[in-house]
């Protein structure tokens, strides 16, 4: 379980929900962590969907013990920009979660995404459970031969601690709508699984 770095980011309740970014996972829901370039656009796509209970952004899976947005954005920190992201299974599926990553950002294009540039912007999934590691590695081989070509998204555990960004990060753009997004659908499609029946 990932221990929480609190020390860049005061702010504790989500700017859309009110909900608290950074409390006890709620009984029944599950955690992720996801990073698909910058994560201003990336949380924006999470905290639309239905059956996510609050979302936050930080930096995740380098070596920086202590790493801020400056740092990060010179690419020596190891840090990817990620997402995390507490849902209720019981609304929204872990497989859906996965469909809309994987279908908003490309995972073959390394340590950018677009016209963002830096290992900090990779593709990558830090998993809480062996079951989210198994449903994952399928997914990406599903998507690997939709997209034509290797996936390069990081899969992982997640990492011993997550490190919180900055508050002016938090929801950025929903507190700045007209801020810098480069996210959107990619045309790949996936059907979910025959096995997975979609949250109602």
């Amino acid at each position: 379980m990932s221990q929480m770095d609190l020390s860049l980011c005061e702010t504790r309740k989500n700017y859309v929900n009110g909900a608290q970014m950074f409390a006890d996972i709620p009984a029944g829901m599950e955690q992720i962590q996801l990073g698909f370039g910058c994560f201003w656009g990336a949380e924006r796509i999470m905290w639309k969907l239905d059956g996510v209970h609050v979302t936050s952004v930080g930096y995740s899976g380098g070596h920086t013990p202590k790493p801020d947005y400056k740092l990060v954005c010179t690419g020596t920190t190891g840090h990817a920009e990620m997402c995390h992201v507490v849902f209720d299974p019981s609304v929204i599926s872990f497989e859906e979660i996965l469909k809309v990553f994987f279908e908003h950002h490309d995972p073959t294009q390394g340590d950018r995404q677009g016209n963002d540039v830096g290992p900090q912007y990779r593709s990558a999934i830090f998993t809480y459970s062996d079951a989210q590691m198994t449903q994952t590695k399928k997914a990406m081989a599903r998507y690997a031969e939709a997209y034509g070509r290797p996936l390069t998204t990081e899969l992982r555990a997640a990492p011993d601690v997550y490190h919180a960004a900055e508050d002016y990060h938090q929801q950025y753009l929903a507190k700045n709508p007209q801020g810098y997004c480069m996210h959107g659908p990619t045309g790949i499609f996936c059907a979910l699984p025959e096995t997975v029946v979609p949250a109602e």
